[in-house]
């Protein structure tokens, strides 16, 4: 099969998806805190996250994208979708759909869920928390993989999609804990990381958890959705003393890249898509960049070990959905290609970003601070293909355009100069110079000790 045939081949497959039906209800077009929202969306414009509308920006894009660093934000992810699996199988489900070992797992603890299918890519992940001895919560940015495996066998445990009923904020940054413990009222320093508990807004009952999604001290928290504006409100006055910054949906994004984190949707395609019957995640059109798939929309697939989920000590033996897969690429020294950073050249950038301003054919703009969508750019070293880049985005923080980059392994050591090649095929593309550089982008401070402060 031609290049042609081949793009052709992924582009019709990926139409297909624009059309293909959810499985599991999705949260109402407006967060549920759509009314204290508004009062700080002034300039009124909004964007999607899966079918939720959220205010693309407050303040503005640079001042959003550098609270979490300076300050602390609070930002709405409520769009994720929110299962709770219930009964007495409900964690050796769980244990056989995910890759990570569930063998020690607390009450109120929080596990990362990387869940593949049967050829070892990765098909949905998000994160699980223990609630209780037989019921689990997972979050993500869609959990119908999830719901359709327990629907194919015969676990003795239950699924319940509660995505209307509960909120989702998000309040990172080194002024995080101030703000969650003068909300609360509480001390809150007990909350080791990926850990939680239940505390209460106002006598609202409300779940803390200790994530790091923007790779500094950070909080969650978890309520009904009824009382999402009072609570929203509530926190931006207990941080405002402290510089809190409402999160634009334009900014949210930005962190995971600073944080080395790949986004299921954006940084790769969900492989569940392929599978006969399975439910179809992140409907959008074909993506963007400059990459062009050799072998059909497999390309867009990954493996765990190529976005830093790997195991450290090779697979283990115990039975999870595609571990046979991922033991037969290990025999085989796979992978081959491993998940960096990527500086982009500032020059190059600025030429691409001034280009409306001087002559010739235009190359594909570049959107501040990154794109909308997944987008994945051919990374070049001497005229040869060596990897893929995605995310690229403008780092505040670092004064640096930014992304993710899956390598060969032979070019992915920190320094190596590589090529990305810039605009979609038909395009006036354009090449930038990068450098590899090791993840994350700045220092890991999720782990802050607490205790002290």
């Amino acid at each position: 099969m031609d290049i042609a045939e081949v793009q052709r081949s992924t582009y019709e497959a990926v139409l297909r998806l624009k059309d293909a039906p959810f499985v599991a209800q999705r949260p109402a077009l407006f967060s549920p805190a759509a009314a204290a929202q508004d009062e700080s969306n002034t300039l009124g414009a909004y964007g999607h996250f899966a079918q939720t509308l959220l205010p693309l920006e407050y303040t503005g894009w640079v001042e959003e994208c550098g609270a979490h660093v300076t300050s602390c934000y609070i930002g709405d992810w409520s769009s994720l979708h929110k299962v709770v699996v219930r009964g007495r199988q409900a964690l050796d489900f769980l244990a056989w759909l995910g890759m990570r070992d569930l063998s020690r797992f607390e009450t109120g603890q929080i596990k990362h869920h990387v869940q593949l299918d049967g050829n070892g890519w990765v098909a949905s992940e998000g994160i699980v928390c223990r609630l209780a001895e037989e019921e689990f919560l997972y979050t993500a940015g869609s959990g119908d993989w999830l719901i359709w495996q327990l629907s194919q066998g015969s676990w003795d445990a239950e699924v319940e999609d509660v995505s209307p009923e509960r909120f989702i904020f998000g309040i990172q940054g080194p002024a995080a804990l101030d703000t969650v413990e003068k909300l609360t009222g509480e001390n809150l320093r007990d909350i080791a990381f990926s850990r939680s508990r239940m505390s209460r807004v106002a006598g609202v009952p409300v779940r803390v958890l200790r994530t790091g999604i923007s790779g500094e001290l950070g909080y969650e928290l978890h309520g009904p959705a009824g009382h999402a504006n009072e609570i929203w409100s509530a926190a931006v006055e207990s941080g405002r003393q402290f510089g809190i910054r409402e999160l634009g949906l334009r900014s949210q994004p930005v962190q995971h890249i600073e944080a080395g984190i790949a986004t299921n949707g954006l940084d790769y395609l969900p492989a569940s898509i392929l599978t006969p019957g399975a439910p179809r995640q992140f409907r959008r059109g074909t993506p963007g960049g400059s990459f062009v798939p050799e072998n059909g929309i497999t390309d867009y697939f990954r493996k765990p070990g190529e976005l830093g989920w790997g195991f450290r000590k090779g697979v283990p033996d115990r039975d999870f959905l595609g571990r046979d897969a991922l033991a037969a690429d290990a025999d085989k020294g796979e992978p081959a290609r491993m998940l960096a950073g990527l500086r982009w050249n500032a020059s190059d950038v600025a030429y691409i970003l001034a280009a409306p301003f001087g002559d010739g054919d235009l190359p594909d703009a570049m959107e501040l601070p990154r794109g909308r969508g997944p987008a994945f750019d051919q990374v070049l070293v001497g005229g040869h293909r060596v990897g893929v880049a995605t995310g690229r985005t403008v780092s505040v923080n670092l004064r640096a355009t930014i992304s993710l980059g899956v390598l060969d392994q032979v070019h992915a050591a920190p320094g190596t100069d590589v090529v990305v090649l810039w605009g979609r095929p038909g395009t006036a593309q354009r090449e930038i110079r990068a450098t590899v550089t090791a993840l994350p982008f700045k220092p890991d401070r999720r782990r802050t000790e607490v205790s002290a402060l």
